[in-house]
């Protein structure tokens, strides 16, 4: 079983073997959210299932709300978070892969074209269903592709409907309420992976407000890729991380970013660090600069 990350040769390994598996591609492009079906209709690895980070890995958006908030289809139930990419409900997401033959004895492994930053979305999801046995493929396509692995833009056919039954999570899900009340206080330490100028407020090209939560420190989710592509080795990330946390407590790491998204590589990284299983705001900055009252903070952390 992977929980973390496989390598090509372990994934070629894996499918040559009997273990029942399935893979999934997961690239997206947040700027131009068709672009990611679109790759995948031109080269994919051979059985791979799109997952498609707007319509199959979140809640579906309805109208932008008289704050900026986004109202989420009221059809599809209520979501387990809110912002930009919300949650959708365990349930939903339970529907969802039993449609697409996705069942609890499979072992998972997800692939993109981004750095780990959009299939990281259904890794951590997966451990929210109860699921462990799902691993990023370290390196994403390109590694697949540098190995000499095949890919296809052929249509893949339907799989058989599964009975995916959701279990105790093994991922930490935090709302907006529990960091509102844990603000400034020990055992909470809040890590954002927006790239620093959005985190400065400098910039913001997808919420209404720049700026970042009070107190949350910054690590871009693209300094967790060493320069071949794949995740630096877990020495190398834990002491990273031990020398932002600067001596904080890692179990006390809640991990937010735009939108819920590109805060997984983090997520992963510290568990590949050896430095435990840390918790995830997914609704993230997109719902937290959308809450009235909520305190934001321009400029780098002191």
């Amino acid at each position: 079983m992977y929980t973390t990350l496989i390598s090509v040769e372990q994934f070629q390994q894996l499918q040559a073997g009997d273990t029942p598996h399935m893979v999934f591609d997961c690239s997206f492009d947040l700027m131009k959210p068709e672009a990611g079906a679109q790759q995948y209709a031109a080269a994919h690895i051979p059985g791979a299932h799109y997952a498609n980070l707007d319509t199959d890995l979140s809640a579906r958006h309805g109208a932008p709300g008289a704050h900026g908030d986004v109202v989420v289809a009221q059809d599809d139930g209520i979501p387990a978070s809110g912002g930009r990419h919300p949650l959708p409900s365990r349930e939903k997401f339970a529907q969802w892969l039993s449609s697409i033959g996705f069942a609890n004895g499979m072992q998972a492994v997800v692939y993109d074209r981004n750095g780990a930053n959009y299939c990281g979305r259904l890794w951590w999801m997966l451990k929210w269903m109860g699921h462990d046995a799902v691993a990023v493929l370290d390196g994403g396509l390109q590694a697949w592709q540098a190995a000499g692995g095949e890919v296809t833009g052929r249509e893949e056919p339907a799989r058989f409907q599964s009975n995916f039954v959701t279990g105790e999570p093994i991922a930490k899900l935090v709302t907006t309420d529990t960091v509102v009340r844990r603000l400034g206080q020990p055992d909470q330490n809040l890590i954002d992976a927006r790239a620093g100028a959005r985190y400065r407020g400098e910039v913001e090209p997808l919420d209404p407000i720049a700026g970042h939560i009070p107190g949350a420190l910054n690590r871009p989710f693209a300094e967790n890729i060493g320069p071949d592509g794949k995740f630096k080795p877990a020495s190398q990330l834990r002491a990273e991380f031990e020398s932002l946390l600067g001596g904080r407590d890692p179990a006390s790491v809640v991990h937010q970013c735009g939108s819920g998204v590109s805060a997984v590589p983090n997520l992963l990284a510290m568990q590949i660090a050896g430095l435990g299983t840390t918790a995830l705001y997914a609704g993230s900055w997109s719902e937290w600069s959308n809450t009235p009252g909520l305190p934001t903070r321009q400029g780098a952390e002191p």
